[in-house]
């Protein structure tokens, strides 16, 4: 393989990856162990940052697969909250999955410049009924009038003192009493005004008295004590998302109401991203939203990645078949195994510095590590964020143990219950009862907050740069080194002759 380009991972993982491509041999990730290097650093002191496209910052390399079993608003706000990235499914209809997006923006802002705002007619037991539906996490709420002119504001203590829930209108609790600010008002001149009058908002109100946003105490504090090391946030302050798109007609409304949302990314969701309706979706919204990044795929050539980064891709998805509820290679007798497939699509457009999402097949941190090694700048997970309390779906007990479902989008359950599912495999949704899946439906054991997950996932990526003497992940593509291991040193490298394994919280079991 000739080298090209300005950037240079290193020769070690180029004559690796070359040796198996003169054999026409390709790995993934339990073919392969990275080789230990002298290290001068500490796990703790390894830098995660990277990027998941070429505007999108990741503080750790870690992003939410949109699948409608893995990745809602939720999930998504846990993500950006820890560095991360949430992609939301498009398993809603195109007005819902806009909504989550408006969510997660929603969650934490410096200004809010389309709030939740409730009328002065309403009941108050209505307004509290839609706050606890929405589950916005918020009590404080501008009151305005049919002309859009703010009239008042109603507070949590407000709702709270109100002994008459069921009659009591938003008029006659809401605060008359207006402390505002004026547009162009500067962060700390806004959080000396909230001080000064004990407001938990402020309201932003133009000449003509029509609101124009409001500032939240709690995320004006934020930015004051510059308390943000470890949110995802955008240069308004706001939380990364991203939500995924198809390729047809109905998808370029969907992009349309996910732009008024304010979403970061859009991400081209299909199981075969080397075709020409998604090339077509890329130029279309590069074209309209030239503001947005796109990340298109799935792929695992090459040759596929250079097309996609000509279309106007801003980052890759690579792989096609690897997960754990996807058996698109089995079905088709098509795909790439997942090493091999990330490191000969990042080598395609290196000289771009297009960012490259390792999508799939990853069950343990030491995989995360491998797929960096091998080209990635970051991962994006399904099943080891199933089944926590940020994941769609409710606990159920199965043989005694508590669990969520997990499904693939190419599931015949999936198929059948959105067509945005049919789509994504080139199906017809018209055919109902005549799908041919590509992907199952099963059950992960429940884990808890996702926030422990990725505590885990990302001690152990830090300890495998520790242990290859990477201070960061450009530094870890550079020097790795990988070599072949054979089925015996697989079982050798995972815990073995004990009776019983005692499950970790990084680990149970093959």
């Amino acid at each position: 393989m000739e080298q090209t380009g300005k950037f240079n991972y290193g020769a070690k993982c180029d004559r690796f990856f070359t040796a198996r491509q003169k054999d026409d041999f390709s790995v993934t990730f339990d073919d392969v162990l990275l080789k230990p290097a002298y290290s001068e650093i500490l796990p703790h002191q390894a830098n995660l940052e990277s990027r998941f496209s070429r505007n999108i910052r990741l503080l750790i390399p870690v992003v939410s697969s949109p699948m409608d079993t893995v990745t809602g608003a939720k999930m998504a706000i846990a993500m950006a909250m820890n560095g991360g990235l949430g992609i939301i499914h498009k398993g809603f209809d195109s007005i819902t999955q806009a909504a989550q997006v408006a969510k997660v923006k929603h969650r934490l802002n410096a200004l809010i410049i389309d709030p939740i705002c409730v009328k002065p007619e309403e009941k108050v037991a209505d307004v509290l009924r839609m706050l606890a539906v929405k589950d916005y996490g918020f009590t404080s709420l501008p009151v305005i009038n049919a002309s859009g002119i703010i009239v008042g504001v109603v507070t949590g203590d407000d709702f709270r003192f109100c002994a008459d829930k069921g009659t009591t209108l938003i008029s006659d609790i809401m605060s008359k009493n207006i402390i505002s600010g004026t547009p162009g008002m500067k962060i700390p001149d806004v959080y000396k005004a909230m001080r000064k009058h004990h407001k938990k908002i402020l309201p932003i109100i133009g000449s003509d008295g029509a609101l124009k946003g409001i500032y939240t105490l709690s995320d004006v504090e934020r930015i004051v004590s510059d308390n943000v090391e470890n949110l995802n946030l955008d240069a308004n302050g706001t939380l990364f998302v991203g939500a995924a798109v198809g390729v047809t007609s109905d998808d370029r409304e969907r992009a349309h109401l996910l732009a008024l949302k304010g979403v970061n990314v859009f991400v081209v969701d299909t199981a075969h991203g080397h075709s020409s309706r998604v090339i077509e979706m890329v130029k279309y919204l590069k074209h309209e939203y030239p503001a947005i990044d796109i990340v298109a795929g799935n792929i695992s050539q090459g040759e596929a990645a250079k097309e996609l980064l000509k279309a106007g891709a801003d980052g890759l998805r690579v792989g096609q078949g690897p997960g754990s509820i996807c058996d698109t290679r089995i079905i088709s007798g098509f795909g790439g195994p997942q090493l091999s497939a990330i490191y000969e699509c990042a080598y395609a457009v290196r000289s771009s510095g297009i960012p490259i999402c390792a999508d799939g097949g990853i069950r343990y941190s030491g995989d995360i590590t491998k797929a960096l090694a091998a080209g990635a700048d970051n991962v994006m997970l399904g099943s080891l964020l199933a089944a926590t309390l940020e994941s769609p779906g409710d606990v159920i007990t199965e043989n005694g143990v508590s669990v969520k479902v997990y499904r693939g989008m190419g599931s015949l359950a999936a198929m059948e219950e959105n067509k945005t599912s049919a789509e994504r495999y080139g199906q017809s949704s018209e055919n109902k009862g005549k799908f041919v899946p590509e992907g199952v439906v099963g059950t992960v054991q429940y884990k808890g907050e996702v926030s422990d997950v990725l505590f885990q996932l990302v001690g152990g990526l830090r300890s495998g740069m520790g242990y290859g003497g990477a201070k960061d992940i450009p530094t870890l593509k550079k020097t790795a080194e990988f070599t072949l291991i054979s089925a015996t040193g697989v079982n050798e490298s995972h815990p073995h002759s004990l009776q019983s394994v005692k499950d970790a919280p990084n680990y149970h079991g093959r």
